[in-house]
């Protein structure tokens, strides 16, 4: 590949925008993005910071120098979840041989963490999966996934020419919905999604 011609993503982006910690500074950072994601699913959005240093076993001074509001933890909370879900579509669900197949397992994912961490979704304020807010790098990076994915089942035949990604992202919006308020079946709600993405020659 020729130099410069290297496709930046935006998850490195925004890896390279953070500035570089030393690696007890890293393991610090962490155990508090952990002890978040652990009492915001316990409790949701009323955990204070001082329990999180707490359960994270790290002074309030150590947790203020890496978050100095709890809004800008939530949101680091947030985005980590995200980069989990984007890194399981790469991993699992991109190489399946059928874009459908591929949907199914993202779509069961993102429900499964939901249903999960339900108290954690009342807290993040940014950059979850199905949000309206701001596209944070994540996120771009899982649309241009999406984008490719839908192009392929158009390619092949098994996805209607006029869905994009967008329209995928709007459809997570109604299951995560589904999985918060616990009105409906999500499973039925994902096979009913799919049977409606699919071409009519499929």
């Amino acid at each position: 590949m020729a130099a410069g011609s290297e496709k930046t993503t935006g998850a490195e982006k925004a890896q390279s925008n953070r500035p570089r910690l030393r690696a007890d500074a890293e393991r610090n950072r962490a155990r508090v993005l952990n002890a978040a994601r652990e009492l915001f699913a316990e409790r949701g959005a009323e955990v204070s910071m001082d329990e999180v240093a707490r359960r994270a076993e790290v002074g309030i001074g150590t947790l203020y120098r890496h978050f100095p509001t709890k809004e800008a933890m939530v949101i680091a909370a947030g985005q980590q979840r995200f980069g989990e879900i984007l890194t399981y579509y790469r991993t699992v669900c991109r190489d399946s041989a059928e874009p459908l197949q591929a949907l199914h397992l993202l779509l069961t994912r993102i429900a499964e963490v939901e249903s999960r961490d339900r108290g954690f979704a009342t807290a993040v304020t940014e950059g979850s999966l199905g949000s309206e807010g701001p596209r944070s790098p994540l996120r771009e990076d899982l649309e241009a996934e999406l984008m490719a994915l839908i192009g392929k089942g158009q390619e092949g035949g098994s996805i209607r020419q006029d869905m994009a990604s967008v329209d995928i992202l709007s459809l997570t919006c109604g299951l995560t919905s589904i999985v918060h308020r616990r009105s409906g079946d999500w499973r039925r709600y994902i096979d009913i999604m799919l049977d409606g993405l699919k071409s009519q020659a499929a």
